[in-house]
């Protein structure tokens, strides 16, 4: 099993919709997405019971969230896990669809 140390790599597999979690080469758990020219659409999350408060869900939402702001789109997070998630992260509100545009700056 994992330790505090787990790392956890998020990345996106397009022909499958989803980003991937993988701890150690197994996949550990998975979001689902649909994807618009405006806006991706945050369906699903599961996270395999053996990962479950491992930091997997988290990064999976950080991962996809990620990737929607690289991609200069919107989330439109119907996922419950996800929604908590950006709740703690409020860093990501500018993200959800409605929402206005960050006017932060580095």
């Amino acid at each position: 099993m994992a330790d505090q140390q787990t790392q956890v790599e998020v990345e996106e597999d397009p022909q499958g919709s989803r980003y991937v979690a993988r701890v150690g080469g197994e996949v550990a758990g998975f979001v689902e997405y649909q994807q618009t020219a405006e806006l991706v659409v945050v369906t699903h999350t599961e996270v395999d019971p053996a990962w479950e408060g491992h930091g997997v869900g988290g990064a999976l939402a950080r991962g996809i969230l990620d990737g929607t702001r690289e991609k200069g789109l919107r989330a439109l997070v119907v996922c419950p896990f996800v929604t908590a998630w950006i709740g703690r992260h409020p860093e990501y509100a500018d993200l959800l669809y409605g929402a206005p545009r960050s006017t932060a700056t580095d």
